[in-house]
């Protein structure tokens, strides 16, 4: 027994030494930790509205807790296949195309011979992070205008009808899917092209004195060297890709296009803002984050399996 509480102390000790002796690091981390707490722990107490029929006058002590009713609600009406299956399937059009994309141009980037152009390129896909999203959504919709919007009249010059594109369900996720793959595709691609610049350029040396062409020291050296990288950065992002932008979502669907564009996000939007149903909403939001807890663990097992590169 002393032995184990002379081991507890020593421990004790070398933690405080390694504080005191870090400190200023710790410091740094406080503000990010505090934000988090505020912002993202905080906030999950209000996940307890799932579970009751709230009411925002009344608080939780007066308002009726009801189990799992909500849930039952939400999963027995007409919009819980159609909010389920619009989640899912935009989430897969995200990662299908807006995924691999900025792997690709990371390595255009870094392959170009000239580094203005490449500086160029750069900077032009990564600007479009920086516009405001009611901004984009505002330009998409100008642009499809069918009396003004540049689409329709470059169609027109063809002999091709005007049609307005925003209220066909059938548009609304290649629309939304261009539109995310405009405003995000460079900004995602630092993360790559960082990633690119870690490996050791006499790697490629050895493979051009090898004979090795371009394409060869890319698919040999350049994809394995970045696959850590693109397999962490994708089990990261599945888990936001089920959220699937709801903002923009909000900005661009019509009521005719909710065959298509309702996703489980801006179904709780209009539950809890517009209807006051906020138990309904909540669970509906609760249902949405355990969708996509299983998603991101069920990505990290399979890329274990298959890559041995994992989050945990």
């Amino acid at each position: 027994m002393k032995k184990k509480d002379e081991l507890i102390v020593r421990r004790d000790v070398s933690l405080a030494k390694r504080l005191y002796k870090c400190w200023p690091l710790y410091v740094f981390l406080l503000p990010g930790l505090i934000w988090y707490i505020m912002f993202c722990y905080k906030p999950m107490i209000g996940l307890r509205m799932a579970f009751y029929d709230y009411n925002i006058f009344r608080g939780f002590s007066g308002s009726k807790f009801v189990g799992l009713e909500n849930f039952k609600i939400y999963m027995s009406s007409p919009d819980f296949g159609r909010t389920l299956k619009n989640t899912l399937m935009i989430a897969v059009w995200q990662m299908v195309i807006c995924f691999p994309v900025p792997v690709i141009l990371a390595i255009l980037i870094t392959e170009m011979k000239s580094k203005i152009v490449s500086k160029m390129v750069q900077t032009i896909s990564f600007l479009p992070h920086f516009i405001s999203t009611v901004v984009v959504c505002g330009m998409v919709v100008n642009f499809l205008s069918p009396s003004t919007g540049i689409i329709n009249m470059i169609l027109g010059k063809f002999g091709i009808e005007a049609k307005y594109f925003m209220v066909y369900p059938q548009y609304f996720r290649p629309i939304y899917t261009i539109m995310t793959l405009w405003q995000t595709a460079g900004f995602n691609a630092i993360v790559y092209i960082a990633a690119l610049m870690g490996i050791d350029p006499q790697l490629y040396e050895a493979a051009i004195v090898d004979g090795a062409g371009r394409w060869r020291r890319i698919i040999n050296i350049t994809i394995p060297g970045i696959i850590p990288t693109v397999v962490t950065m994708f089990i990261m992002n599945i888990g936001k890709m089920v959220k699937v932008g709801y903002e923009s979502i909000l900005l661009l669907y019509e009521p005719s296009t909710y065959a298509t564009a309702d996703v489980i996000s801006t179904y709780s939007f209009r539950m809890g803002i517009q209807n006051g149903d906020y138990g309904v909403a909540t669970a509906a939001g609760l249902f949405e984050a355990v969708i996509a807890l299983i998603l991101v663990v069920a990505a990290n097992k399979v890329s274990k399996r298959l890559t041995e590169t994992a989050l945990w």
